[in-house]
């Protein structure tokens, strides 16, 4: 698994450090011997990337940012389907695994892992917005990065954990394919907190998820966050189909059931590998032996490439029914699926992305007692 070590080099500007994050990293950097290089503007940066290029890969290289954007926002989901309404903090951008089918593969011109630093008012942005939210709010971090890849060096899970563990209605994720949870683990209150685990087969983990932690170390680290008191949830997504897949995912299934107690586990998703139109071409240039767009895919009725409908619903029929055997109190969802789909699947009927949520934010004060 790889770890804030395996950064090589770390490209700042001077006046980042008057963020507690950028200090944190820089010390960090420091007594790891780092190569640390200062850079004045956007245009020097640009020149020092094309530089090292030539003898750091991108996963190697940590850049030092204020973030102009949105640091808060709903998650764009997808047109035509049905969405949890899921909330985004934006933290960071790229991350240090080498997933193949990672959609941010196709942000072509990027390079280097960016951090961001002022992150300071994300909590009271989160607190001030649940105050006449209608329901229960899930927010997470891991949608360009992941969560917890270095988390023990930036601090911002337990930044964000202690200025928010107050706030009953707000479910706040941290989603990872590593197992660095360590330094979490002694927080004393953790409130609504969920750490997340994607899962895969092994086989699929080997292949298409190069860096990331084992699927034993993302259980493991699993289990004793449950033993330290923090909620879990786990998502399988995407699903991957080969040759005896349905097995092998069910044996992942069987596996967490020994392992992971259900009345700790909050939601678990289902999604099936998808992807955008131009990113088949995108992924075949990058890795030329890659084998994940050999099925057959067609386009969706959001435009994104999919397995073909009756694929996917004894996928997730399968699986869901698996996993209910394990966890039967916990709320299973589709990520990005039709209406069809989940009445389908699940003999529910929901024709809107509010009626999910409705549902899993009922769901979440029934399990919690909130």
């Amino acid at each position: 698994m790889k770890q804030f070590g395996d950064i090589r080099i770390l490209l700042y500007q001077q006046h980042d450090l008057n963020y507690r994050i950028a200090k944190r990293i820089f010390s960090a950097a420091e007594l790891s011997g780092k190569e640390i290089r200062i850079y004045k503007d956007e245009a020097e940066l640009g020149v020092i990337l094309e530089d090292i290029k030539k003898n750091y890969d991108s996963k190697e290289v940590l850049i030092l940012k204020e973030f102009l954007g949105r640091k808060f926002q709903k998650c764009p989901g997808s047109s035509n389907v049905i969405c949890c309404n899921y909330y985004l903090l934006n933290t960071c951008f790229n991350c240090l695994y080498d997933c193949t089918y990672c959609f941010l593969n196709s942000y072509l011109n990027s390079f280097g892992i960016v951090q961001f630093l002022n992150l300071d008012e994300l909590a009271s942005s989160v607190n001030e917005f649940t105050l006449n939210y209608p329901r229960n709010l899930r927010v997470g971090t891991g949608e360009f990065t992941d969560s917890l890849m270095f988390d023990e060096v930036t601090g911002i899970a337990e930044d964000l954990i202690s200025s928010t563990w107050h706030n009953k209605k707000l479910f706040l994720e941290f989603k990872t394919k590593s197992a660095n949870i360590d330094h979490l683990l002694p927080i004393k209150n953790k409130g609504n907190t969920v750490l997340a685990w994607t899962l895969n087969t092994e086989h699929n983990i080997n292949k298409y998820e190069a860096g990331a932690a084992s699927l034993k170390e993302r259980l493991t680290a699993a289990e004793k966050a449950q033993k330290s008191g923090f909620y879990t949830a786990f998502h399988f997504d995407p699903v991957i189909k080969y040759n005896g897949f349905m097995a092998d995912y069910f044996d992942v299934i069987d596996t967490m059931g020994k392992h992971i107690k259900p009345e700790g586990v909050l939601w678990i998703s289902l999604g099936c590998f998808r992807y955008s139109p131009g990113f088949k071409e995108i992924i075949k240039h990058k890795y030329p032996a890659e084998k994940i767009t050999v099925e057959e895919l067609f386009p969706g009725i959001d435009g994104k490439y999919r397995y073909i409908t009756r694929d996917r619903i004894d996928i997730f029929r399968g699986l869901s029914e698996r996993l209910k055997k394990h966890f039967p109190e916990t709320f299973i969802y589709l990520c990005m699926e039709d209406s069809h789909v989940w009445n389908e699947v699940f003999g529910v009927n929901y024709n809107t992305s509010e009626d999910l949520e409705n549902a899993l934010s009922d769901h979440l004060n029934r399990f919690t007692g909130c």
